[in-house]
């Protein structure tokens, strides 16, 4: 790990990367627009640099993101592949598909199902939990959930959380994603297991897609990894041993001053490091 330092943008690494993992919401859009001079940015990192893999917390399979990446405006040319903690989550799902599961969340995470031999039941006859986030995550709020979470735990049911992300900003506003009720659950005693990041599943199957890419095995010292999640994106890297630059713009949900002692500061707070900050992805 390098020297923290910001920065005004990727060329100032000077091209020592050869591969890259993205974060989607809050560095490359804000859920209703692209953010200014991503789109260009990951086009001149696979040009002159080499593959670059969006890894998102999104609970959905990979298969549906590039759609809606379509409808916000950025070119296929920007990345190789989509990664999701919904791909990760899957697998775990699928172990346990030999017990009904208590579903949490709104219908549009449904796809996240399909193909998967898995049934579904009220709490009393469940074996395990899926959290795919809020069922209104425009109204509800995680508290909630609290009554709920307290008769799961008591049950001791496990909990799959897929979307580790606390909490995530939303054209400006911010919306609750389904790691905050986890949360919520691990406080009561309950047991959860996540997939995607900062855990390692979803680094497993990045690492696939970035080889897969490239035509080649690639070292995680020539990786970077670009997020505004210190607990999911900066923490997953740090645990993967690959480089990580902070985005701690307005777009994303790091927030706080875009000052190098500042910035410091609230990284060493979270335990993680990161070689460099960055106000929004630019080139």
């Amino acid at each position: 790990m390098g020297t923290f330092n910001t920065i005004d943008g990727l060329s100032a690494l000077g091209g020592a990367y050869r591969g890259m993992l993205c974060d989607a919401w809050g560095v490359i859009h804000n859920g209703v627009a692209l953010l200014p001079g991503a789109a260009e940015a990951m086009v001149r990192f696979r040009e002159e640099c080499g593959p670059l893999v969006i890894l998102t917390n999104a609970p959905r399979p990979s298969s549906i993101i590039p759609g809606q990446l379509d409808a916000l405006g950025l070119p296929r040319s920007a990345y190789d592949a989509v990664v999701t903690s919904g791909d990760a989550t899957r697998a775990e799902i699928a172990r346990r598909a030999d017990k009904p599961a208590f579903k949490i969340g709104p219908e549009k995470d449904d796809p996240l199902f399909e193909g998967l031999d898995v049934a579904f039941a009220d709490m009393d006859e469940a074996g395990f939990i899926i959290c795919t986030g809020l069922i209104d995550d425009h109204k509800d709020e995680p508290e909630d959930y609290r009554p709920m979470l307290l008769a799961a735990a008591k049950r001791n049911l496990p909990m799959i959380c897929a979307n580790p992300d606390i909490i995530v900003n939303w054209g400006g506003r911010q919306i609750w994603c389904a790691g905050a009720l986890a949360q919520i659950y691990e406080a009561l005693g309950g047991r959860v297991v996540y997939g995607g990041k900062p855990h390692a599943p979803i680094y497993d199957l990045a690492m696939g897609a970035l080889e897969q890419a490239a035509g080649q095995p690639l070292e995680r010292r020539y990786i970077l990894a670009l997020g505004d999640g210190l607990k999911t994106d900066i923490q997953g890297a740090n645990n993967q041993s690959i480089d990580a630059v902070l985005v701690a713009g307005d777009g994303g949900i790091a927030g706080g001053a875009f000052e190098k002692r500042a910035l410091a500061s609230r990284l060493k707070e979270a335990g993680v490091h990161a070689v460099a900050a960055m106000e929004t992805l630019k080139w």
